[in-house]
Formats: C-alpha cells, sequence, structure tokens
C-alpha cells in the first residue's frame, strides 16, 4: 500500500468496558479482520484506542462509524456474532456510514415480541413504502428479507388497529415434488408450503397468540386459489412466491382488494416452478402496472441478501451466469441473422 495515499482517522471508544471491548474485536480479532476484509481497510488497537486507515477516505470515515455503531450495542450487552457483523456491514451503504447517517433516518417495525430494524437502503425503503402506499410489490432474490419484512408490517400494523385481520396467501405450486404424493388433505399438504409465513408469525407474536388468532379468523392463511370470489377490506394481504401465478391469477389476486387494506406482492422471477410455456404473473404485473399510481414496487438485488454471505455469492454466481448464455444466445441469433442477411443479398444479385 502507497503510504502516500492512505487516510488515517485514530478515535478512542468510550466509556471503556473490556467485555464490550472483547465482544467488539471477537476471538483472535475475528470481527476486526471481517470488517478489514469487506471494507478494505487497516485496523489497530491499543485497549480502546483505535486506528482506522486506508486509500478510500470514506471506508476509513464508514469503518470508524461502524466500530462506534457495534460498541454501542456490545455495551448493552448484545451478543456479537459474525452473523451480526455481516449484518452491521449491510445495513447502510458505506456513503451513509461515511456521513455519520447510519443511526438517523432508521426505521423501525415494532412488534409484540421482536423489534426489527431493516438493513441497507432498499429494505428501509421497502418498509416505507408499504407504509405509504395499499399495493407494494417487493421483487429480489432468496434472503433479502421481502417476505419476513411483509410479515412484520402486517403485524405492527394489526397490533395498531390500522387492519383488522392478516391473510398470508402462496399459490399452491410444486417445487420438484407432486402435492398429490404428499400425505393428507389440501390443507394439509399445502401446510409446509405455508411455513415460513407461520415461523415468522410465530417469532413476532408468540405461539399461543398465533394460534388463537387463526381460530378466530384474524389471521388467515390459504392457497391463492381460496381467494376468487372474495373482497378484502381493512385486511392487511401477503402474496408471498407471487412468481409462481399466472397471468390470470395475479389479476384475479390484485382485484380483490378493498377499502381500509393494504396488499404485498413478493416474488423472484428467477426461481418460476410454473409449467413449461406458462408465462408468470408477477413478470407479467411488473410490466403492466409499473407506472400505475398509487404502486411502489422495490426490487432488491444480490446486495441486499441478509443471510450467510456465501448466499450472496451465489445469487451473484448465478446472476452472471444468466447474464452470459443471454450474451450468447443473442450473439448466436445475430450471427444467424447475419448469415440470413448474407444468403439474400448473394440470391439478389
Amino acid at each position: 500500500m502507497d503510504n502516500t495515499s492512505v487516510t488515517s482517522q485514530q478515535f478512542r471508544l468510550e466509556p471503556a468496558d473490556a467485555t464490550a471491548l472483547a465482544a467488539l474485536c471477537g476471538q483472535f480479532d475475528d470481527h476486526l479482520k471481517q470488517i478489514e476484509h469487506r471494507l478494505s481497510v487497516t485496523i489497530q488497537h491499543r485497549g480502546e484506542l483505535f486506528e482506522v486507515s486506508g486509500e478510500d477516505s470514506d471506508h476509513v470515515a464508514a469503518a470508524k462509524v461502524l466500530l462506534e455503531s457495534i460498541y454501542r450495542e456490545a455495551l448493552a450487552q448484545k451478543e456479537i456474532t459474525k452473523e451480526a457483523i455481516h449484518l452491521y456491514l449491510q445495513e447502510s451503504a458505506i456513503e451513509a456510514l461515511s456521513k455519520g447517517k447510519a443511526e438517523r433516518d432508521q426505521v423501525v417495525i415494532k412488534t409484540r415480541k421482536a423489534y426489527i430494524k431493516p438493513k441497507g437502503k432498499n429494505q428501509q425503503s421497502y418498509v416505507q413504502q408499504i407504509r405509504k402506499h395499499d399495493i407494494n410489490f417487493g421483487i429480489g432474490p432468496a434472503g433479502t428479507g421481502k417476505t419476513y419484512l411483509a410479515v412484520a408490517c402486517a403485524v405492527e400494523a394489526l397490533e395498531a388497529d390500522r387492519v383488522e385481520r392478516i391473510m398470508l396467501v402462496r399459490p399452491a405450486v410444486e417445487a420438484g415434488e407432486k402435492l398429490g404424493f404428499l400425505p393428507g388433505d389440501l390443507s394439509q399438504k399445502i401446510d409446509p408450503y405455508l411455513r415460513p409465513l407461520y415461523d415468522a408469525l410465530y417469532e413476532m407474536l408468540g405461539f399461543e397468540l398465533v394460534d388463537k388468532l387463526i381460530e378466530k379468523n384474524v389471521i388467515e392463511i390459504a392457497p391463492l386459489a381460496f381467494m376468487r370470489g372474495r373482497t378484502l377490506n381493512n385486511s392487511f394481504i401477503i402474496l408471498d412466491e407471487s412468481q409462481n401465478t399466472t397471468r390470470e391469477q395475479m389479476k384475479m389476486f390484485l382485484t380483490r382488494i378493498g377499502f381500509g387494506s393494504t396488499a404485498v406482492i413478493t416474488g423472484d422471477r428467477t426461481q418460476v416452478d410454473l409449467p413449461r410455456g406458462t408465462n408468470s404473473g408477477l413478470a407479467h404485473a411488473m410490466h403492466v402496472l409499473d407506472n400505475v399510481n398509487g404502486i411502489s414496487m422495490t426490487h432488491f438485488a444480490a446486495s441486499d441478501v441478509v443471510r450467510h454471505p456465501l448466499v450472496q455469492r451465489i445469487v451473484e454466481a448465478y446472476d452472471k451466469f444468466d447474464d452470459q448464455q443471454e450474451a450468447e444466445r443473442k450473439e448466436r441469433e445475430a450471427k444467424r441473422q447475419a448469415e440470413r442477411d448474407a444468403q439474400n443479398t448473394d440470391q439478389g444479385q
């Protein structure tokens, strides 16, 4: 590294606390190494006195803000794991961190048993859009929090009496397995497909309350086919895995929305399990409704993934492969067209 281009910042983490300092640094300074690797900086410390240096002044400033933020969490006796460090790094863009905005403008969802802070610009924008619009689309790869945050917003709205009930909907589409071979009636066959929605509800409301609310039909979980013919007023409706709807099903669902209701439609265009030749209702709706007033569309990217860091790399690898395949397809098509044009020219002569 060229010393002439290095920017450094020295600062002291206060109040001094050996336990919080150890939590921040991690075993063998693993947490500091993780931050160094992601932000391309060098971190040195002696006790609570830290020095951050690097070639990019924004990254240096961001690392300083990040270390101070994590240290405050450690002082509050919160567990600091490698996964937590990853989420802190994802939580705000480098620009926001470097300007000290991470704490300011933070969107928070408060439920009975959970205090949820959306991670990163897209997640925060997604929650803000859900709070402002009646119909909202959350589109992007697995692990970006689309469904989890939608359920959190639904629970928050129910507890604040902004809606009278929550409806969680999924299309009953087979993902490599035949529903007919699963045991039980239709409800029991569908239940495993709705498990992520149950898990989010249990985390935010507790097992007993969720079961009571389901018994009272305050929370209803159903396959998409059960929506036909209904009009839902004063409800918070979530359509999950919407890439597996047909165009007709998507239109049917969107026209169920009544007064006082909020709808969130989540999906991943790369995970379509529909029969070959069937167009995805999500892709079609994105095109048709793109500029409709009152409808929001939040697009998530691989950088928004908040699961294991490898998930982000996997998504990026698949996206890169798909882009290469599409480029090769276009190149082959262009070559064939050039050959046809040359043949037509020869025949004309």
